[in-house]
């Protein structure tokens, strides 16, 4: 049986005539065709295209470069992909559990790590970052998420004491809805990144933060925006902006332990870690298998999604 040697694109745009196939939304539309060309080992080609009206083949051309280095990306498959442990500083465990939790995952291979805050007494806050720094020294990544709780000016006061302090991102730090407030967090706080993602719905909004330059980092979750192709689309849309899309794992890391390396491989996204959360593990057929703070490429059929 044949089987796919090849994948070739071709741009093909044609310029229309002065006014030609312009209307209220297109002004100055040129008619193109992303074409997709598959050659298999018998010789035998195959070709689709998508009617753009210009603009869309530049997403083809993005993908076409990102296939040219795609090689030099395929070694993630044998290292495994880096997890971060969100699993050490839920919001009600004390200084000591998570203290002791950090030292755990330093030994498990973990060198990134998340914090619950959002506390009313806010040196609560900080004293657990304090905590968790001084466990696991200098070198380790620690993120916090305050899970919408802040107001302002709350919010910028704890976005402004916690950037002080050295984390890596701050995640969620009001309402998610609010993309000037997450803008100007952003501005404030630079070059500390906002992240948010878990409760922005779909690919539109999406837009909105990313156009806005309101987070940094992008935590689209599949599960939570409808499927697969929605996060492939926020993920494109990501890349655009030059913004890395770390997702939100609803799923416990079961589907999104796929959909990061076919970012980084197929797409160019760059490389950082997924989060961990191994609490469910014992409720999937096939689960994630993380070690040395890593996600192992998966060999299961499926999307992993199957529970017991």
């Amino acid at each position: 049986m044949p089987v796919i040697d090849s994948v070739a694109t071709r741009d093909v745009r044609v310029p229309l005539a002065a006014g030609a196939g312009s209307n209220a939304v297109h002004g100055d539309p040129v008619y193109s065709f992303a074409a997709i060309i598959l050659e298999c080992s018998d010789g035998s080609t195959g070709e689709g295209s998508a009617f753009t009206l210009g603009a869309g083949n530049d997403t083809v051309c993005n993908l076409a470069s990102a296939r040219e280095t795609r090689s030099d990306r395929l070694g993630v498959l044998g290292t495994g992909y880096p997890a971060y442990d969100t699993s050490v500083g839920w919001f009600r465990y004390s200084d000591e559990v998570i203290a002791e939790n950090a030292w755990h995952a330093r030994e498990r291979g973990f060198d990134a790590m998340k914090l619950k805050v959002g506390a009313a007494d806010f040196e609560r806050d900080l004293r657990r970052v304090r905590v968790l720094r001084d466990t696991v020294g200098p070198e380790a990544t620690l993120m916090v998420d305050a899970n919408q709780q802040w107001r302002w000016p709350v919010a910028e006061r704890g976005c402004r004491e916690l950037a002080a302090l050295g984390v890596y991102w701050i995640e969620e730090p009001t309402h998610p809805d609010d993309v000037l407030g997450h803008r100007r967090l952003a501005e404030a706080v630079a070059p500390v990144k906002i992240a948010a993602g878990e409760h922005i719905p779909n690919q539109v909004l999406f837009k909105n933060f990313l156009q806005a330059g309101a987070i940094q980092v992008c935590q689209v979750d599949a599960l939570r925006v409808g499927g697969v192709s929605e996060f492939l689309t926020v993920s494109l849309l990501a890349r655009h902006f030059g913004v890395p899309v770390i997702p939100h794992v609803g799923d416990m890391g079961q589907l999104h332990q796929h959909l990061v390396l076919f970012n980084h491989i197929a797409l160019g996204n760059e490389r950082l870690f997924l989060e961990c959360i191994p609490h469910l593990s014992e409720r999937f057929a096939s689960p994630a298998v993380i070690e040395n703070g890593r996600y192992r490429t998966p060999t299961a059929h499926g999307a992993g999604l199957r529970l017991k």
